[in-house]
């Protein structure tokens, strides 16, 4: 069986989830017998490709276009090698004529030869269910539903994510599967780390990621902000997402908070590691997401988690959590309260996340992938 990884999201994405999930996979499923697994990449800019076991990938990175800017800010350069980078694979994918084409990201168009079976995973609904947070030229949701409907079977990484795949696409529920994401311990070396971090001997809580839109950044503020108990004891840190930008700083100001109450760091895996070994607990108040790994990462260094009720949250973190419902924010701070105010309840969250960490991991998101694989063919 000839299993085929189209160019889409390899061309697009240096670093990120979706290229590391089909890196992932590719390199277990290549290892079975009767199998033959390629990435088809022509001139990719992905950086998880060069760790990817030798005979998979079939291209190579690309030279670094961020530096090549027009007067008005596009990058007209990096467009360009993109479009000759898919329009290369397709050529590529139709000589390979593959069994199995998993398409790594959504297409208007098919990708590759009309012959054999085509694969998409979706990751999650966010674009069609909170479309206001993305500009009217964001064509992702329309692209979506287009590559799903010519695709003869939907991989959705959680139960929550299957169900609106299916009430928002019309997806025949026969047509799609859950298959759990992977999960890897993260380096935990402490050699690099901002040295404001390991001086830092304050408690805090920590927030991570991107902080706009269903991220629902602003609720966590605000609950941190009407504790007494919280903004006295407790910083808040926020690890990614960029600086603070002035928006964030007038909420922040406006609710009594300075720089004493809310940081913000940035840095590689082993900062954010020291960071979940170091918080008192980790708060995740995003409104959706179609699986979330953080609250795993935060198991993973045995810091509790206090996490939204909504999406597809529950269904991951299981009874390893203390719930609390992220459009109320007197409910948000009360679960925090009751995680950091009774030691015992914190350690048997910890406990239970060590079992927890069990259910995921990659070698099984591999092995049930090729199950749908042989399925189709």
């Amino acid at each position: 069986m000839k299993i085929a990884y189209d160019s889409q999201i390899f061309c697009a994405q240096s670093y990120g989830g979706v290229s590391r999930y089909f890196c992932e996979i590719a390199s277990r499923i290549a290892k079975e017998p009767g199998v033959q697994v390629s990435i088809t990449a022509p001139m990719h800019i992905n950086a998880y490709l060069e760790y990817v076991p030798s005979g998979i990938v079939s291209g190579f990175r690309a030279f670094n276009t961020d530096h090549f800017q027009t007067g008005s800010g596009r990058n007209y350069p990096r467009l360009a090698l993109r479009g000759l980078g898919l329009l290369i694979g397709d050529w590529m994918l139709r000589v390979k004529s593959p069994d199995i084409v998993h398409e790594t990201y959504f297409s208007p168009f098919r990708i590759g030869p009309w012959r054999g079976r085509r694969i998409l995973t979706i990751f999650d609904m966010i674009h069609e269910k909170f479309s206001s947070s993305f500009p009217n030229s964001d064509k992702t949701a329309r692209y979506k539903a287009q590559a799903a409907a010519r695709a003869d079977h939907v991989i959705c990484i959680s139960k929550s994510t299957q169900r609106d795949a299916i009430e928002i696409l019309g997806l025949n529920s026969e047509k799609t599967s859950v298959i759990y994401l992977g999960f890897d311990l993260m380096n935990t070396a402490e050699e690099n780390v901002d040295k404001k971090v390991l001086a830092m001997h304050a408690p805090f809580l920590l927030y991570v990621g991107n902080r706009g839109g269903y991220k629902n950044f602003t609720s966590l503020l605000i609950s941190y902000a009407a504790s007494p108990g919280l903004r006295t004891d407790y910083k808040l840190v926020c690890f990614g997402g960029g600086a603070f930008q002035s928006n964030e700083l007038q909420t922040i100001q406006s609710l009594g908070l300075n720089n004493a109450h809310v940081m913000q760091f940035g840095g590689n895996d082993q900062l954010l590691a020291a960071l979940y070994q170091r918080a008192s607990a980790f708060i995740y108040p995003s409104m959706y997401e179609g699986f979330g790994i953080p609250p795993l990462e935060a198991m993973s260094h045995d810091c509790p988690v206090v996490c939204s009720n909504t999406g597809s949250i529950p269904e991951v973190v299981g009874d390893a959590g203390e719930y609390f419902d992220p459009i109320d924010t007197g409910n948000m701070r009360a679960a925090i309260e009751r995680v950091l105010t009774s030691d015992s309840y914190r350690k048997s969250l910890v406990a239970k996340g060590r079992e927890r960490l069990k259910c995921f991991s990659w070698d099984r998101c591999a092995v049930e992938t090729l199950d749908i694989y042989r399925k189709l063919v």
